[in-house]
């Protein structure tokens, strides 16, 4: 016997709830594709936490619907729901074996002994766990007891998994191995997900799609790098990784592509709905180039301020006549020290007008 996915799409219709006169989500719509690893993104009260409990039942819709595989389950029960969740303090039983734990759910499902036995066997093979059945929690590491967790929800083979911020309990070191063993994991089984995080990082590595939330709405909806490089607005050119935000003036432009001014520069970016006059950009710290006087190319004069050694990179605090910019360089053996003049230029990307 295998672990098999029944994945099913995931629609919200105007979904909102409220808590007396507190909004926890407003007027939430979008679709989860079956089979696709979507993470809710966005700060501690935006509305992430509510939105996955609304999809696992665990909290009841003020308005609107929520559609899984087609069907509604608006008013079902969690108990009703073919949907289980990882949670974030991982919730093993420890008086219980690893094999126990990650039998629990099929044996109150009423599944009969010999299925239990081979499905949780399977699970655990599935998650790199074979022959840690007869272990307790207490034995295992922060990394193991996830993926009992994980393979415990597996075994029930849900049409939707969602995880509650997974990885916060354990150090960045294995967040990162085990972010990369859930997304193999996902896209080996094909099962639909919904994953949680405020980890900006972590969202960008796992996901198909991310929807980055702020105050109960969505703020941006799109594919990471689109989320990345194109922030749909301050919120979130400010929420996902660094960015320097700076005011402009659009000049001038043809069709989708507008002429900006940047200080004694000249850029041309794409309009994204903007009109001429006051405007602003988002710049990534990784689009900025340094250089040391003289420089070939048209360039804004910049005082290095400060200069941070960090191993595999260097940050740069600057000081230019459109602001102060934070830079990343991966040039390491060519520290710029602090005092210095130099000439600053941009990336062909990573420099983006923001929707007005």
């Amino acid at each position: 016997m295998s672990i098999r996915a029944k994945a099913a799409p995931v629609v919200f219709e105007g979904v909102s709830k409220h808590y007396d006169e507190v909004v926890a989500v407003r007027d939430l719509s979008f679709e989860i594709e079956a089979g696709k690893l979507v993470t809710l993104l966005g700060p501690s009260g935006c509305g992430k936490t509510t939105t996955l409990r609304l999809i696992a039942g665990l909290e009841r819709v003020s308005a609107g619907r929520i559609l899984i595989g087609g069907v509604d389950v608006t008013l079902l029960p969690a108990t009703e729901r073919d949907v289980t969740m990882v949670f974030q303090s991982y919730a093993l039983f420890p008086h219980m074996s690893v094999a126990d734990n990650v039998a629990f759910g099929l044996r109150v499902g009423g599944a009969s002994a010999a299925e239990v036995r081979e499905r949780a066997e399977d699970g655990l093979r599935l998650v790199g766990l074979a022959g840690y059945g007869e272990r307790f929690p207490s034995e295992l590491s922060g990394g193991q007891q996830q993926r009992v967790a994980v393979a415990r929800a597996l075994v029930l083979e849900p049409q939707v998994l969602l995880f509650d911020e997974p990885l916060s309990n354990l150090d960045a070191k294995l967040r990162r191995q085990v972010r990369e063993e859930i997304r193999d994991l996902q896209r080996s089984l094909g099962v639909t997900s919904v994953y949680v995080t405020h980890d900006q990082q972590e969202a960008l590595a796992v996901s198909d799609r991310i929807i980055v939330m702020n105050e109960a709405v969505i703020a941006q909806d799109g594919s990471p790098r689109e989320i990345y490089e194109q922030p749909a607005s301050r919120f979130v050119a400010g929420f996902i990784g660094d960015a320097n935000l700076v005011d402009v003036r659009i000049e001038a432009g043809d069709g989708d592509t507008a002429r900006v001014r940047l200080g004694p520069l000249e850029l041309e970016l794409p309009r994204r709905g903007n009109p001429a006059g006051a405007a602003q950009v988002a710049i990534r710290p990784e689009a900025i180039r340094i250089h040391q006087p003289p420089c070939d190319q048209p360039g804004l004069e910049a005082t290095v301020t400060k200069a941070t050694y960090l191993g595999n990179h260097i940050e740069y605090s600057l000081t230019t006549e459109i602001g102060e910019l934070f830079v990343t360089d991966d040039d390491v053996g060519a520290m710029v020290p602090a005092g210095s003049t130099v000439i600053v230029t941009f990336a062909a990307h990573g420099v983006n007008l923001i929707r007005t």
